[in-house]
């Protein structure tokens, strides 16, 4: 399986090894496969014997052909151990009598961004082996909260890698915050930008497709990679869990082989529910993709017009990691369906007008496999205390941006089919919303919040948030965004 740019129409083939190191390709597309493979029916029986890491190398064997089958089972076994993943490794909960709650968020950051980012450094350390690689990856990240975290836990004190984090001052949580400026490893930084999360993103593209500073990075014997989901070898991790969903329906006999499902997905950069259409695409039965969106609802808007505008007002939620105007993985999906000229066409439209038309054609594929929807801040609140104290299900607030979502698309169109609903947080992360969601009254500052939650719902706090108020702080800078490429020099 080889690879190539989503604007590359010449098809310039990459290893995934290649692709995987590199990160984003030097023409500002993103890498894809030449095709997508299959799965039978048959295969999707047999993947209900195994483990999740079994699931995972299979399925990852087919898209990283120059890796071996034992080495991507290690890196799977290693990276999904029970010390990371006490609970086990996205646990499927019924939620009603046709809702399910696919939690991703029980690894060792509290957010669905672990379930690719406890296997993506292991991929990168053995892709810097395959391909000759001497110099150190220097890593870059933008975050809108959860990917930030969850890429410095996975990749810390990983040899021959060092990670820098941008993060918006005023757009995460005081968790979310707390998280990152207290990581600890010797190969980390992390930074806070003025501005929105798609200034850091933007910040961080720039410097990727800066020709002057990967040479300067090359003359001290660095090269750049990234966590984000622009890499593949954090995207292609997260189609397992989809299947491993299905499987888990199987086991249980809520469904029957071939029958088919809807997944719903709290979405901003568009990978995870991206991650859900390469795993349809290869034959799992899913039927609809909801896609959910908070009060930033350009996705939802998308895919009910085929407009998609970045020119509006930006909004800071408390579902921030949704907290986006710019989903980058939406070109794949668009390469997908409409090929490199178009795409290309469509994203440079997008950097000069901000706003891009698909055709008719295209549409009518992606209203083929999506809805969208979207909830405010009301529902979101509405919904999380519904879901509590209806079904005794405790949501973050992303997850109850989907359950709203999903709730408007079965009432809407009749569509009983199971629903799987991604589950991308955990409450505590955002406990001060989610209590204040449940009670109507603020929670106190700070970490107190997550004792306050926990005294309300008699449940536990996830165990890699506890006593966080008591680590140290060890990155407090704040800078304009026009001064990241400085940092990463200074970091360098």
């Amino acid at each position: 399986m080889m690879f190539f740019s989503t604007r590359d129409s010449e098809k310039k083939m990459f290893k995934a090894s290649e692709v995987i190191k590199q990160g984003l390709a030097s023409d500002g597309g993103l890498f894809v496969p030449e095709s997508i493979p299959s799965v039978s029916l048959e295969e999707i029986q047999e993947l209900t014997k195994k483990s999740y890491p079994e699931i995972a190398a299979d399925i990852l064997s087919k898209f990283l052909s120059d890796y071996t089958y034992d080495e991507l089972l290690e890196d799977a076994e290693k990276a999904y151990c029970q010390s990371s993943f006490p609970d086990g490794a996205a646990p499927l909960k019924k939620v009603t009598d046709n809702m399910y709650s696919l939690e991703l968020w029980r690894g060792p950051t509290a957010a669905f961004k672990d379930m690719a980012l406890q296997i993506m450094p292991r991929l990168l350390s053995r892709a810097l082996v395959k391909t000759g690689e001497t110099n150190t990856a220097l890593i870059l990240v933008a975050t809108s909260g959860d990917t930030g975290k969850a890429a410095l836990e996975g990749h810390k004190d990983v040899d021959k890698v060092k990670i820098m984090v941008f993060y918006p001052v005023d757009g995460v949580s005081k968790v979310q915050k707390l998280q990152m400026v207290t990581q600890t490893g010797s190969n980390v930084n992390v930074c806070a930008i003025e501005g929105n999360f798609d200034d850091a993103q933007t910040g961080v593209k720039k410097i990727f497709s800066d020709t002057e500073a990967k040479a300067k990075l090359l003359e001290n014997s660095y090269i750049l990679s990234s966590a984000n989901s622009i890499n593949w070898g954090r995207l292609a991790p997260q189609i397992v869990y989809y299947f491993h969903a299905y499987c888990e329906l199987l086991k249980s006999n809520e469904i029957a082989l071939g029958e088919k499902v809807n997944v719903c997905v709290p979405t901003g950069n568009f990978g995870n529910i991206f991650a859900a259409y390469l795993a349809k695409q290869m034959g799992l039965p899913i039927d609809k993709l909801v896609c959910a969106s908070n009060s930033n609802n350009i996705l939802t808007d998308f895919i009910r017009t085929g407009i998609y505008d970045r020119n509006r007002d930006f909004h800071l939620t408390m579902s921030p990691s949704m907290d986006i105007l710019i989903s980058s993985n939406l070109e794949r999906l668009l390469y997908f369906i409409a090929g490199t000229e178009e795409t290309a066409e469509y994203m440079r439209q997008l950097n000069t007008k901000g706003c891009y038309k698909i055709n008719a054609k295209t549409k009518a594929v992606i209203d083929e496999n999506f809805a969208g929807y979207f909830a405010d801040e009301a529902e979101t609140a509405d919904t999380l205390r519904k879901f509590y104290e209806e079904y005794g299900y405790l949501a973050d607030t992303h997850t109850s941006v989907a359950l709203n979502c999903a709730d408007k698309y079965i009432a809407e169109t009749n569509d009983n089919k199971k629903m799987i609903v991604a589950s991308t947080a955990s409450p505590y992360k955002f406990a001060a919303d989610v209590y204040k969601s449940l009670t109507g009254k603020e929670a106190s500052d700070g970490t107190a919040a997550l004792d306050e939650l926990s005294a309300l719902t008699n449940t536990e706090i996830s165990y890699p948030l506890k006593d966080l108020d008591k680590r140290k702080v060890n990155f407090d800078k704040v800078i304009v965004k026009e001064d990241m490429l400085n940092e990463v020099y200074k970091f360098m």
